[in-house]
């Protein structure tokens, strides 16, 4: 399936090739001034700014020019005034995405799912969220107090994959929503998927709007989109409200930096006073200057970068086609045309069907890692994701060639006797939500054995990583399928299940009044 571009709403201008001020980088430039007048520095950061005294080996390890750019916020010529250089970088960013107005975030897309939770509380309580929403955004749902009904993804079945909803499977969960008597104050939506599966964000956002909501866009895999034009648009062009960017994942910004970009629809006007007021309670009063000036150039390299986007394109491409020649691997964006909320795919991810070879994915990206020094994005049972960053050309001929011979090894061999007598769990359904997770996460627990778990309501949050999508919320039923995956998610290579009591997932925190 090849990427499409579907047409911007009215109201954002797509980004022209020939301007200028998108080779700006006020905030970052702004950071070289100061450095450069030597402040003798008697204020915060410790440091100091320099490589004496204590700050020695802090400056051997880094070098003395990050210590000269870490400058705490107010400060005169960078973020203080109406016309700061901050003020112009948050401007610049914003119509580099097409939106209204865009906050730079230190805290990841995780601070801003919460903000945005926080946000449209403020226009009721009622959430209609994807149900493989990322955990971050149901920890936003419990602090916010907000009150969830799910629509669910489509599920690939064969490879335990979650991709994205349709606007008619949106449209009748918002009916049902309604029917039941808790009409949708907003809508939550993933796209682009972990595994790059792009959902037809403009419909979606129609649709939200019939039913009197905003649609928010987790597109924290998508910050790249609408720079080149083999990418999917930038959602919030296609009528977004709210969209979730983590830019540190494929725009080329410092790890842990993201941006959250307001629509120009109708609920802006609402929402714009309401993010304000959740950023400010969710954001640092040490904000990171590192980080911001790395969401200012990481802007700036993605609005002029179109070429070296278009290399990452093609050796991408170049992979996917070496894949198909082998017919031990398969590419999974090959079948997305199967399912109808897919009506692009994101040609920076490739995820790769190892099904084939008759090890793991879990097993081989291990593999690839331990005798390669190969760090592929993540494993599921039976697929290897490979990330590609905006403008970035990563040798993957040398990481196809690794992948042959990992399959291709007597540990393979050993390993594929071993896999037909141990297998991987299915994706387990979503329990029944029996409280509300505010409720559930406020209650009185108990710690109790896993066994004994099964029927109990679950008091915490837990989450598979990656991809970090909960399959457990607080207020659901906990199942044996859920116990049985967690399990041998925790117990796989490199496994992990963010939430849990303890690391073999062997005991569960339930509520007692349930």
């Amino acid at each position: 399936m090849a990427p499409t571009r579907s047409t911007a709403v009215d109201g954002a201008r797509p980004l022209a090739a020939a301007d200028l001020r998108q080779w700006e980088t006020p905030y970052a430039d702004a950071l070289d001034r100061h450095a450069a007048r030597e402040p003798l520095a008697l204020m915060v950061p410790g440091h100091g700014g320099d490589e004496l005294g204590l700050s020695a080996r802090l400056a051997e390890y880094f070098g003395t020019r990050p210590l000269q750019l870490d400058v705490p916020m107010l400060i005169d010529d960078i973020d203080l005034g109406e016309d700061s250089p901050l003020s112009r970088s948050l401007d610049l960013a914003a119509e580099a995405w097409g939106a209204r107005r865009t906050w730079f975030l230190t805290g990841g897309a995780s601070q801003a799912n919460r903000i945005a939770a926080l946000a449209v509380r403020g226009l009721g309580e009622n959430i209609l969220t994807q149900r493989s929403a990322h955990s971050s955004f149901s920890d936003g749902i419990l602090s916010a107090g907000l009150v969830p009904s799910f629509v669910l993804p489509s599920i690939d079945t064969g490879h335990g994959v979650a991709h994205g909803v349709s606007p008619a499977a949106l449209d009748d969960a918002l009916a049902a929503a309604a029917a039941g008597g808790r009409p949708a104050d907003a809508v939550y939506v993933v796209s682009p998927s972990y595994f790059g599966a792009v959902a037809d964000v403009a419909g979606l956002a129609r649709v939200a709007h019939a039913h009197g909501a905003p649609l928010i866009v987790d597109g924290a895999w998508g910050p790249h989109f609408g720079f080149h034009p083999d990418l999917p648009e930038s959602p919030a062009r296609l009528g977004a409200d709210l969209v979730v960017s983590s830019t540190h994942k494929l725009g080329g910004s410092l790890t842990q930096s993201a941006m959250l970009h307001l629509g120009h629809g109708a609920f802006a006007d609402a929402l714009e006073p309401l993010i304000e007021r959740a950023v400010s309670i969710t954001a640092s009063t040490s904000t990171s200057s590192l980080l911001q000036a790395s969401l200012d150039i990481a802007r700036h390299s993605l609005a002029t970068g179109g070429e070296l986007i278009g290399r990452s394109i093609t050796v991408a491409d170049a992979f996917r086609d070496a894949l198909r020649d082998d017919p031990r691997f398969g590419v999974l964006s090959d079948g997305f045309g199967a399912f109808d909320d897919i009506v692009a795919v994101d040609p920076l991810r490739v995820a790769i069907d190892v099904s084939g070879t008759g090890v793991s994915g879990h097993w081989l990206r291990q593999r690839l890692l331990d005798a390669d020094g190969i760090y592929f994005e993540m494993s599921t049972a039976t697929s290897l994701v490979a990330l590609i960053g905006a403008g970035k050309t990563p040798d993957l001929v040398r990481a196809h060639r690794a992948l042959v011979a990992a399959v291709d090894s007597e540990e393979a061999r050993v390993e594929r006797s071993q896999a037909a007598v141990h297998g991987f769990p299915a994706l387990p359904e979503a329990g029944s939500l029996r409280m509300s997770p505010r409720d559930a996460f406020f209650a009185e627990t108990e710690l109790v054995p896993a066994a004994e778990a099964v029927g109990r309501v679950s008091a915490d949050t837990l989450a598979a990583y990656p991809p970090g999508i909960p399959n457990l919320i607080p207020g659901e039923e906990i199942t044996a399928q859920t116990v049985a995956f967690l399990q041998a998610v925790a117990a796989s290579p490199s496994g992990y299940v963010r939430g849990a009591a303890d690391n073999g997932v062997e005991r569960f925190r339930v509520t007692r009044q349930d």
